[in-house]
């Protein structure tokens, strides 16, 4: 059988590609990260670069779905209960694929535009809600 390489995840998180790589390798499975300076030098670039990547044998792919399948509910449920009771729905379609940032309808409000067209300055203060990523609803 040839031993091909391929990338079994990838993680926007160098840390957690860490802990993963830690966990196989005490399982006797080889594997290494790619892209994990880029990602740790310059977090910005972490998207543009597809993120830190696990690399593997293809052969050991059953084996690491197994071993990470049995560490994958390790999380303690106080956490768990604290995420689950904190998270916003959307007031639309009821989706939890909801989060807070700048508003991309009405972006700016009709003082900051009045004020920025009288100093010819980019709008300096944009106005924040929640956004679902499932039907684009915008809400406070």
């Amino acid at each position: 059988m040839e031993d091909k390489i391929i990338v079994y995840s990838t993680y926007y998180n160098p840390i957690e590609a860490n802990i993963v790589k830690a966990r196989l390798e005490d399982s006797d499975i080889p594997c290494f990260l790619t892209d994990e300076n880029v990602a740790t030098i310059n977090p910005l670039y972490n998207q543009a670069i597809g993120g830190v990547k696990l690399n593997v044998f293809e052969r050991d792919v059953e084996r690491i779905n197994v071993l990470l399948a049995e560490h994958e509910f390790e999380v303690e449920p106080e956490l768990t209960d604290d995420v689950d009771a904190n998270k916003v729905l959307c007031e639309n379609c009821g989706s939890d694929n909801v989060s807070y940032g700048q508003a991309t309808k009405k972006r700016f409000s009709w003082w900051v535009t009045v004020l920025s067209i009288f100093f010819i300055v980019y709008p300096f203060k944009a106005n924040k809600c929640y956004h679902c990523y499932n039907c684009g609803h915008e809400f406070k």
